[in-house]
C-alpha cells in the first residue's frame, strides 16, 4: 500500500475538525455517546476522504525513439533563398 502524502493528510485531518465542529453544532449534543458518535462518524469521513484524493502521478520512461541511419534522412539544400532575394543574372544575350 502506498505511503500517503501530505495533501492527503491535510485533506484529511481537514474534513475531521471541520465535519466534528459542524455536527456538533448541528446536532447539539451533549451527552458523552452523542459525542461519540459523531468523533467516530467524523473520523471515518476524514479517512474516505483522504485516501480517495487523487495520488501525483508517476513518471513512466518511455524509450526512446532510434535514430535514422544518415542515408535515410532527408537531404538539406546548400543554399536557401529568402522571398525577397533575387536571383543572380545568368549570362542573357544581348
Amino acid at each position: 500500500m502506498p505511503r500517503p502524502t501530505a495533501a492527503q493528510f491535510a485533506y484529511g485531518s481537514c474534513t475531521v475538525i471541520f465535519s466534528t465542529l459542524a455536527m456538533l453544532l448541528l446536532s447539539q449534543t451533549s451527552s458523552g455517546p452523542g459525542i461519540t458518535v459523531v468523533v467516530v462518524a467524523a473520523l471515518a469521513l476524514g479517512l474516505l476522504v483522504a485516501m480517495t484524493a487523487p495520488l501525483p502521478r508517476t513518471r513512466t520512461v518511455t524509450a526512446v525513439p532510434a535514430r535514422r541511419p544518415a542515408a535515410a534522412q532527408e537531404p538539406v539544400p546548400a543554399a536557401r533563398v529568402s522571398a525577397g532575394a533575387r536571383e543572380p543574372a545568368r549570362g542573357r544575350a544581348a
